[in-house]
């Protein structure tokens, strides 16, 4: 019992200082941004995402900037909502309801997370090249990667605590991972962000679904939720 209470206390330490950390460096990234020490790594990088001599035209063959605008939209609402939804039944058909509600808390506060933000910073887009697909809102941090970290991660983290075999909870957080950076890259390739504003959206939408994943633990450790499955494989 002592052991499994300090295993306990150890994982919610590094989950702290995992948010902690993430933190900072968003707030690192915001005052770089706001005092202009991003720009020039920023168009470096835009700008090495296309053809040399031609900012209209995007590194690659036709195909690749075809693809980027498919994997863009798995940040995107009309992705992450039925996405959502989905996860939201499938819970509640294993009889994990309450889960599902802290499912939706997690994913609702994340979309008024990143929203606010942009309002704050109210960044304009970038100018530098032709965009890849339609932007509407301010461009620091990227919705998109904040919400594809905020949700994926978040949905991961909760389905992995339905499942009792570790190789597939590693699993749901591996390919949840992927999907972000993924999202996160196509934002820049498709010219509508600006590297930092995804860096940032990393940064805060991780720390949103680790606390997140944290609030669950802590509220299945005191019976308020349903605990997380754990076992061998």
């Amino acid at each position: 019992m002592i052991r499994l209470l300090a295993r306990i206390q150890t994982r919610s330490l590094l989950l702290l200082l995992a948010v902690a950390l993430l933190l900072w460096g968003f707030a690192r990234l915001a005052s770089e941004m706001a005092e202009g020490g991003t720009h020039a790594l920023d168009e470096a990088l835009l700008l090495a995402l296309r053809s040399p001599g031609n900012p209209a035209d995007p590194i690659g063959p036709v195909w690749v900037e075809t693809a980027m605008r498919d994997i863009t939209a798995l940040g995107g609402v009309a992705i992450l909502l039925p996405l959502v939804l989905v996860a939201l039944v499938v819970l509640v058909v294993r009889g994990q309801p309450r889960s599902a509600g802290l499912l939706a808390t997690a994913v609702a506060g994340g979309q008024l997370l990143s929203s606010a933000f942009k309002t704050l910073f109210d960044r304009p887009r970038p100018d530098l090249v032709p965009w890849g697909t339609e932007a509407l809102t301010a461009s620091f941090p990227s919705g998109h990667a904040m919400m594809s970290a905020a949700t994926w991660l978040t949905l991961a983290a909760m389905l992995a605590r339905a499942e009792p075999r570790r190789r597939l909870k590693a699993l749901y957080l591996v390919l949840a991972a992927s999907i972000v950076i993924a999202v996160g890259i196509s934002r820049v390739y498709l010219g509508v962000h600006w590297p930092s504003d995804v860096l940032a959206g990393w940064a805060l939408g991780t720390a949103w679904a680790l606390l997140c994943y944290g609030v669950a633990q802590a509220l299945g450790a005191s019976g308020q939720i349903e605990p997380e499955r754990d076992g061998n494989g």
